[in-house]
């Protein structure tokens, strides 16, 4: 018998072929695009409101009016995007990119509605490889999607790629709780109530279900730093938030 050498990666607490576990993921995101940010307010309480706020701090988007650009990664529906231009002044453009077109058309018809269109671009793309020019960017932010991408290193080494010397990498993602008892209650949380509105909000518990199996995946904040040390970033740090629950990580382009 011919021993498979296909390597592997993992989609929630499944080992699945590497090369699968992208449309795995597009078909998650594709059950959920339109009840994303929904699901996102009723699953935090909110509080990725400030979490995403606290990314835009990091950001720093000039309101001097000189051009800035940023690209957000994974962020179809637009949330850290919106946040961004209003934050910065009138040179503030950002390029959206999402490998999932309904995440996009969410994200678009959001911009529309928010006179924002002219500040944004929706490019339709992969994280591991970025169809962008190199040195193109000031900043470059990736919120609760860096744990989906099938090949992380990969995504991290286009990161390093497209931002301009001094550019800024900030990533914000679920993380290790840190708070003893609080570990129990939010994996009692996770494994039974964050499905059950999956389920009611979305009619797909499974598609939550995988999402809280992605975060016990992910590796611990001082892991992923080596990752991000290892892409070419110094200055790299992170702080975690809430408990431990989740962390922003940040590294620039030196």
């Amino acid at each position: 018998m011919t021993k498979t050498t296909e390597k592997q990666a993992d989609f929630g607490f499944r080992r699945v072929p590497l090369a699968d576990k992208q449309a795995l993921v597009d078909e998650v995101f594709h059950s959920v695009a339109r009840r994303y940010d929904l699901m996102n307010d009723l699953m935090s309480g909110g509080l990725h409101r400030a979490w995403k706020n606290d990314v835009v701090n990091a950001v720093n988007p000039p309101k001097s009016g000189r051009p800035f650009h940023l690209l957000d990664v994974a962020g179809g529906t637009g949330d850290i995007a919106f946040r961004v231009v209003d934050a910065g002044g009138a040179g503030t453009h950002v390029t959206v990119l999402d490998i999932n077109g309904d995440m996009l058309s969410v994200g678009r018809e959001r911009a529309e509605k928010r006179g924002l269109a002219h500040a944004l671009t929706f490019i339709e793309g992969n994280a591991e490889s970025l169809p962008l020019p190199d040195n193109s960017f000031d900043a470059y932010t990736i919120a609760f999607g860096i744990r989906n991408v099938p090949r992380i290193d990969a995504a991290l080494a286009e990161a390093f790629r497209v931002l301009r010397p001094g550019g800024h990498f900030l990533c914000l993602e679920f993380s290790s709780v840190d708070v003893p008892g609080l570990d129990k209650i939010y994996d009692a949380y996770s494994f039974n109530i964050i499905p059950a509105i999956g389920r009611a909000v979305t009619g797909d518990a499974e598609a939550y279900r995988y999402l809280v199996e992605s975060i016990r995946k992910f590796p611990n904040p001082q892991a992923f730093s080596a990752m991000i040390r290892k892409a070419g970033f110094g200055r790299v740090s992170y702080r975690q938030m809430t408990g431990g629950v989740v962390a922003l990580h940040s590294g620039w382009r030196l």
